[in-house]
């Protein structure tokens, strides 16, 4: 499927000056990058967003970006029977154990899947949120392409050169 609209993102304000770098997810992996492959986790929410950057505890400083997006080749996950033909389910995707699989195996099963899609030349996923107190209706795209041109484009949205 394509993705067209906005997207945002809570950020630790630490990162504010770098929405579109994914260098936390190289670095330490994410639920749907293994460690060494940038990732950008977005929302179709500005509440989703910060139900993601939040989870624990109280809310703590936050900076929000939004985006606009043009994503030609997104997978989506809450497609059952796409899910099925490459051999994983929505409980696999919702397993609360994937840190613990990452580091007893290298990577977890959701991270290898992620790898697949990647290779088979998907930009991203659309994903239900995990994050605690989030709905059916909370969505994620997980990009693991994108930049400042078709097929893969993300544009910050910061008119007023707020964050330069």
């Amino acid at each position: 499927m394509r993705y067209e609209g906005k997207l945002y993102r809570a950020l630790n304000p630490i990162y504010a000056r770098q929405p579109l770098s994914g260098r936390g997810a190289e670095l330490y992996g994410g639920r749907f990058n293994p460690k060494g492959m940038p990732a950008l986790y977005t929302s179709l929410s500005v509440l989703t967003a910060l139900r993601e950057a939040n989870q624990v505890g109280s809310l703590q400083p936050t900076t929000l970006v939004s985006y606009e997006a043009d994503i030609e080749r997104v997978f989506d996950t809450r497609d059952e029977s796409a899910l099925q033909a490459l051999g994983i389910d929505a409980a696999a995707l919702a397993s609360p154990g994937w840190r613990d699989e990452m580091r007893a195996k290298g990577e977890a099963r959701t991270q290898a899947f992620a790898r697949h899609l990647a290779s088979e030349g998907y930009h991203g996923l659309l994903v239900r949120s995990f994050a605690p107190a989030a709905r059916a209706e909370d969505i994620n795209l997980v990009l693991w392409r994108w930049g400042d041109k078709a097929p893969c484009r993300l544009t910050l949205i910061d008119d007023e050169g707020r964050l330069s």
